[in-house]
């Protein structure tokens, strides 16, 4: 298939990547959103996306008005000839890759796959994964054969959760395809729906491989910054002045100190990582990078401890707030949030701590972590406040209100004035 005739896609996966696209798809080809997890099916069935990726309204208006729709039978794709996959490819507790996911879901294409088809893969992988991983899976649960029965493409995805600026259709994507034509086709299907224009790479190795550094890329400047702050904080100097200061050269990267959770960037390093060393080579700074910033909520509590004893504030059952517990600001997401380090680290000094976070789900932080999140109505005095993600709701909330006496404000984000907190990353 070389042409944009007839087209009927299938996007495999529903999640924060897979449905922005599935709708933006739907509203030029007959467009089928599959994903294995009915709960999430019926929710979107329903014109609601907990994700918060797609507006209500807009994913009504695009069901209702529109050749798409949602689904949790494998039966309503097999007359689907565009399979789009784009499901999680997370790491162990060990930070190795784990593709069962990306597995079963070829599996699952691979069952309707016919003459013809094309798989597009969005997961981020490291080099190789698409046709070293993903399409023996294919063939062999189709009995066809690559490049002559079917054919292959990548497109990462390149979703920033939460952001309502840079949403998919507004952000450049790069194609591939396992042929030159096949390239092309898939250079064109996403150009009917990318606003911001495609890149065509030369492969589909050049793709994953392009995918993986972009993350990679933001993962070491974060963990250069949070050194500084670091280095910083032992001789007294303020690292977001200095930040400051520095960005006042025009060719000085914006980068700040944080926490780095998330899909991406707290995971798409150990994928660069994995494959390098397969091939022989240790990636010392891509994994001196994770170590420091896989670091950095441990690093956090220990300064809230210090300067809890240096106030000569008692600290075992000292009632504690922690603001945020998603991986980034005004988003839902918890998925590798680091702020969990946080909380981890200060209970096993004993103390009393409360999470509060209006934008998480409390069934999946239960699920996810074992914890219970507060609501508003339980908050109450406390003698410690660390602002550990920067939701627009805290900057809106009077902390003066929850101090316990001189309580003391820690903001790791750097976002509250300096008159109000008492030290920041």
């Amino acid at each position: 298939m070389t042409d944009m005739q007839n087209i009927k896609i299938a996007v495999i996966g529903l999640g924060y990547v897979g449905l922005p696209l599935a709708v933006e798809f739907g509203k030029k080809f007959t467009t089928v959103g599959f994903d294995i997890n009915q709960a999430r099916v019926k929710e979107l069935s329903d014109g609601v996306d907990s994700t918060l990726e797609v507006e209500n309204s807009y994913l009504k208006d695009v069901l209702q008005n529109h050749s798409f729709r949602v689904s949790a039978q494998k039966d309503d794709i097999n007359d689907c000839n565009v399979f789009v996959v784009t499901v999680p490819t997370p790491t162990d507790k060990y930070n190795r890759p784990v593709l069962t996911p990306l597995v079963k879901a070829s599996e699952t294409v691979g069952s309707v796959l016919k003459k013809g088809d094309v798989v597009v893969y969005e997961s981020t992988v490291y080099p190789g994964v698409t046709e070293d991983e993903c399409i023996p899976v294919l063939e062999r649960v189709s009995g066809l054969k690559f490049n002559e029965d079917f054919y292959a493409g990548y497109s990462p995805e390149r979703i920033n959760p939460g952001d309502k600026e840079h949403t998919v259709t507004k952000i450049l994507k790069v194609t591939s395809g396992s042929t030159p034509e096949i390239a092309d086709f898939v250079d064109k299907l996403y150009k009917e729906v990318i606003v911001a224009g495609t890149h065509k790479a030369s492969s589909i190795k050049v793709a994953e491989a392009a995918k993986v550094i972009e993350n990679s890329q933001r993962d070491i400047n974060i963990a250069f910054v949070n050194e500084l702050a670091k280095i910083f904080n032992l001789m007294g100097i303020d690292t977001a002045e200095v930040l400051e200061a520095a960005g006042t050269k025009w060719n000085f990267l914006p980068f700040k100190p944080g926490l780095v959770g998330g899909h991406c960037i707290g995971v798409d390093p150990y994928y660069l990582a994995q494959k390098a060393q397969e091939v022989g080579y240790h990636p010392e700074i891509i994994l001196a990078g994770r170590r420091l910033n896989d670091g950095m909520g441990k690093y956090v509590a220990t300064e809230v401890v210090k300067m809890m004893v240096k106030a000569e504030m008692r600290v075992k059952n000292s009632k504690v707030l922690m603001l945020g517990i998603t991986f980034k600001e005004n988003c839902p997401d918890i998925r590798n949030t680091r702020a969990i380090d946080i909380y981890n680290e200060l209970q096993t000094y004993q103390m009393d701590v409360d999470v509060y976070d209006p934008w998480a789900n409390p069934e999946e932080v239960k699920h996810e972590f074992g914890m219970d999140i507060i609501k508003t109505e339980e908050l109450s005095k406390y003698d410690t406040i660390i602002l550990a993600v920067a939701h627009r709701e805290f900057l809106e909330m009077n902390l003066e209100d929850l101090k316990k006496g001189e309580a003391l404000i820690y903001d790791v984000k750097g976002i509250l004035p300096k008159t109000v907190s008492d030290k920041r990353l």
